[in-house]
């Protein structure tokens, strides 16, 4: 099922997708009226909307209406860094000291847009982009082993890491950076897990003003998915709704010679298969 939130008069409503359509389930006398209720409701929620949607007619055109972010402000915004093998050797190039962990920062939640909003470059004058494999967590996590930190997802989505190079290296834990306003575009919906057969295995890319800017595998990750869980949880709890940023590939603006980044006007687009597509202009 693919979960999206969207303008519909003077309110948010949230939906389902449905060909080109959406089911509206604020309409349809849904007991689930946020995506985050249908997450921490799990699998009993997704059986229940099954069948509505089974049996009702989209009342919306996906192209006639504003996608939102696909889930309410959730607690925790993480992403991990270098976490695939060529931009770890970007890294390297840029003198960014490499770590025998995994390496987290903190996307400040307010950070999130919507994933065709303008992002606003604030202060910056070193713009970047990342395309990324978000993960949205369905049961709370702590301390899950490897083997079972999948039965801890919820869904996945398409993430761009928006990143305020100047910035970023104001502390070492990269969230100044990371975290100004509009530079969290998600979506455009979330995709559940049970139609994701192997996360591990999804092309993604990136592309500005249609010029491709990073093209990968997510098989490409150095710490997986399951492993990021496994790591995460031993600290704290990952509580549902929580989101993550699996790591972006290599090609980003910052480690091309010369570099490059983003300037008004530029279009992003995020792209990974089987997930979907996100594409925001830079203001």
């Amino acid at each position: 099922m693919k979960l999206v939130r969207f303008e519909a008069g003077d309110a948010v409503h949230i939906g389902a997708v449905k060909a080109d359509g959406i089911v509206d389930l604020t309409l349809a006398q849904s007991r689930f009226q946020t995506i985050l209720s249908i997450v921490i409701a799990g699998d009993v929620a997704l059986a229940f909307l099954a069948d509505v949607v089974t049996d009702t007619a989209p009342s919306h055109s996906l192209a006639e209406v504003r996608l939102c972010a696909p889930i309410e402000r959730p607690g925790k915004y993480l992403a991990i860094g270098m976490n695939y093998r060529k931009h770890l050797e970007e890294s390297d190039k840029l003198g960014v000291a490499r770590s025998a962990h995994q390496v987290w920062f903190n996307k400040q939640t307010t950070c999130i847009s919507g994933p065709y909003e303008v992002i606003e470059p604030g202060v910056t004058e070193k713009l970047d982009y990342e395309v990324e494999l978000g993960v949205v967590i369905g049961a709370a996590a702590k301390n899950v082993s490897e083997a079972d930190a999948r039965s801890h997802v919820f869904g996945y989505f398409v993430a761009n890491d928006v990143s305020a190079r100047d910035w970023q290296f104001h502390s070492p834990t990269f969230t100044m950076g990371k975290s100004f306003d509009t530079h969290g575009p998600i979506g455009p919906w979330i995709v559940t897990a049970d139609e994701v057969a192997n996360p591990h295995d999804l092309a993604l890319r990136c592309f500005v003003n249609g010029e491709k800017r990073q093209d990968n595998n997510t098989s490409g990750m150095i710490a997986d998915i399951w492993q990021q869980i496994a790591y995460l949880s031993t600290a704290f709890t990952l509580e549902p709704g929580d989101l993550i940023a699996t790591g972006t590939p290599e090609g980003v603006g910052v480690a091309m010679d010369p570099q490059v980044f983003l300037q008004s006007g530029d279009v992003v687009r995020c792209e990974i298969d089987g997930i979907g597509s996100i594409e925001n202009r830079v203001a």
